[in-house]
């Protein structure tokens, strides 16, 4: 932590109830009349802030620190106790502490004064990004598969639990605290959001209703372990939410949740290679072990089909790759190098590259009429061959077969 600190010590000597340090300034006014001394510190030069140590047993203590414009930074509150210090001896203690931090703009930090706005205006970005995605399915609604409409669900859920979120920021600026039911709900929409973002990843990484229809067992594997895992991040994010710095479970929950998001992470990245290796499996045999000469065109169209989808997996997995890298290592480093004051950037930019991974997404799995990826029949006898010339005779049994795209009503017009 950056700045300086407040500490409060437990002396071994509980016969000198009140006895400032050595380096501090004799400013305490001490009312005897009470059975409990209270201390009371002035406010010092606004420009230069205390750094007080007292050494109190049995009594309350109070203080009031003004921080002026040259003194601003980072500051935190730390308790030791001195019996404790010594090695083999942990004496048990308890204390209560009644904390009041405020800003001149509301009781946030300086990191956490833009949320508020940061999150209404990005749900405000998700939700028209999600009704233009909503107008592109009812455009091609004939070429749209479930997943396309789970994706749009996605979206939405993600814009709700923006606004959720932004309103629990503006209360605890306001009011010092959090309103339960509105922490309430965005901690559900949360959950929701969270749910829906690995699973539809982990569908479009298996190719589902891309490529296949049906999931195989170890596909299926994934599913049973990415969904529990991410009820137990979801739970442990909830925790950390909730849950004071200072207390012992804090960090356990931090780092269970750093933990159980890299592993979600990294279980959506085995259906995308799966899927890339179906493909490259299935558009290198495409046409083996036939004649050359009698191959049929559609031998050629379906390699060509698997090919281009083949193409579409990889920019998907590139594109999983940087969103993770992006979201969980880089912009976390870039928190830590920033000012205090520029923290908030750590979210804005978590939230833009989640912005952009969902447009990409959703450009490049759009419906099948509008995405030249997608848009091969996927039944060999929707087929459309122009021409098929047979080699039955020099010029006998020559004939121009056309087909419609549904593959029902045929045509044979005789060459000769």
């Amino acid at each position: 932590p950056l700045g300086q600190k407040k500490t409060r010590e437990a002396p071994d000597n509980p016969d000198n109830p009140a006895k400032p340090a050595e380096n501090s300034k004799p400013s305490e006014n001490v009312d005897k009349s009470e059975d409990k001394p209270k201390v009371n510190l002035p406010p010092k030069d606004e420009d230069k802030p205390e750094n007080t140590t007292f050494l109190v047993r049995g009594v309350s203590v109070s203080f009031q620190m003004v921080v002026g414009l040259v003194a601003e930074g980072l500051y935190s509150l730390k308790f030791h106790y001195c019996q404790n210090r010594s090695p083999g001896i942990k004496l048990p203690y308890s204390f209560t502490v009644e904390v009041t931090e405020k800003n001149p703009d509301g009781y946030l930090s300086a990191a956490e004064i833009p949320l508020s706005r940061l999150y209404i205006g990005m749900a405000g970005v998700f939700f028209t990004a999600a009704m233009v995605w909503v107008y592109t399915l009812m455009k091609h609604r004939y070429s749209v598969f479930k997943i396309h409409w789970l994706m749009a669900a996605l979206a939405f859920t993600k814009s709700t639990s923006l606004v959720f979120h932004s309103i629990n920021y503006h209360f605890i600026n306001t009011e010092g605290h959090p309103i339960e039911g509105w922490a309430v709900m965005y901690y559900i929409t949360h959950l929701l959001k969270g749910a829906l973002l690995f699973i539809t990843l982990a569908l479009i990484g298996t190719g589902w209703a891309f490529v296949k229809y049906i999931l195989s067992d170890k596909e299926k594997k994934i599913f049973m372990i990415v969904i529990p895992l991410q009820v137990l991040a979801n739970v442990a994010y909830i925790i950390i939410e909730s849950t004071e710095e200072g207390s012992s479970e804090y960090y356990l929950w931090k780092e269970i949740l750093f933990l159980v998001d890299l592993i979600c992470c990294g279980a959506i990245l085995f259906p995308v290679v799966w899927s890339i290796r179906h493909l490259q499996e299935a558009s290198s045999t495409d046409g083996k072990g036939e004649n050359p000469d009698q191959l049929q065109p559609k031998c050629f169209l379906s390699s060509a089909m698997n090919l281009e989808k083949l193409k579409l997996f990889r920019h998907y997995y590139v594109m999983i790759v940087c969103y993770i890298y992006f979201t969980r290592i880089i912009a976390i480093l870039l928190k830590v190098t920033m000012p205090f004051q520029w923290q908030w950037c750590y979210e804005f930019l978590v939230e833009v590259s989640t912005l952009v991974f969902f447009v990409l997404t959703g450009y490049k799995f759009r419906p099948a009429s509008n995405n030249p990826y997608l848009q091969l029949p996927q039944d060999e006898e929707d087929v459309e061959m122009d021409e098929v010339v047979t080699e039955s005779g020099a010029l006998e049994g020559i004939s121009k077969v056309k087909k419609t795209c549904n593959g029902r009503d045929r045509q044979k017009e005789s060459t000769l």
